[in-house]
């Protein structure tokens, strides 16, 4: 339950267009509700300021839909993240407004569109285009968390000169998010380049050696700029939702 619920339900008591006992009924749920195959956290967004987000992985259609059904009713905007077409299709059909990325294998419910709450921009750098699925992640995920999230794809080491191009950006920036697989380099350069915190996530795209972006990994994890913290492989999620706490305002 996010706090524009709980004043809502607050505000229809005061005024009478509530009764007591809807009310209680709202707010009884208003710490976890269990369904049997998920205890479904309706405080996480009193808690942290945002809901819980459903992990796609593993579930079924019916599991997921069923999680969002409860959600829907308590929160303004709902994620769910590697989402396969089966699952998408499932949760559009059933879910009026939830929209399927599939570039970013994730799906957006939304009652309204979220406040902005963050300080300034959120820059998502890709090193390659085969990177996009999972910066994309990391943009949609800091988006719905009420940001503004200026994107930009294929700018790796390789041809560096196309990175400068965006020195205003890195510059202005609050924080970047840079994905990177491979040998993992882009990081370093753009931290490289600024003083504000660079969140590096290293992907799996890559060559035998890359192991599975094992390579990109630890070359994140020793990066010779100082402003350089490290998310796990692919997770693009884990990397927006950072920058989106570090943002807000």
């Amino acid at each position: 339950m996010d706090l524009a619920v709980l004043k809502q339900i607050l505000a229809d008591v005061a005024s009478g267009k509530l009764p007591v006992d809807g009310a209680v009924k709202g707010l009884s749920r208003m710490s976890y509700e269990d369904i049997g195959y998920a205890h479904v956290d309706h405080h996480r967004s009193l808690r942290k300021g945002f809901g819980e987000v459903i992990f796609g992985a593993g579930k079924t259609p019916e599991q997921v839909c069923g999680i969002m059904e409860r959600m829907c009713d308590q929160e303004t905007v709902v994620l769910v993240t590697r989402v396969t077409p089966e699952i998408a299709a499932s949760v559009t059909g059933a879910f009026p407004g939830a929209v399927y990325h599939a570039d970013a294998r994730m799906v957006v419910w939304q009652k309204q569109a979220p406040e902005n709450t963050g300080r300034g921009t959120i820059a998502v750098f890709s090193a390659g285009t085969s990177d996009i699925p999972v910066a994309m992640e990391a943009v949609l995920t800091a988006r719905a968390m009420g940001n503004t999230v200026e994107p930009v794809f294929d700018v790796g080491v390789a041809g560096i000169h196309r990175l400068f191009g965006y020195r205003d950006l890195i510059e202005e920036a609050t924080v970047i998010v840079v994905a990177a697989g491979m040998e993992g380099a882009l990081p370093s350069v753009v931290a490289g380049m600024t003083g504000r915190p660079v969140i590096a996530v290293p992907t799996s795209i890559g060559y035998g050696a890359g192991l599975g972006g094992f390579a990109a990994l630890l070359g994140m994890l020793n990066s010779c700029s100082s402003n350089v913290a490290v998310v796990n492989i692919d997770n693009g999620f884990g990397a927006g939702y950072m920058a989106a706490c570090i943002n807000r305002k």
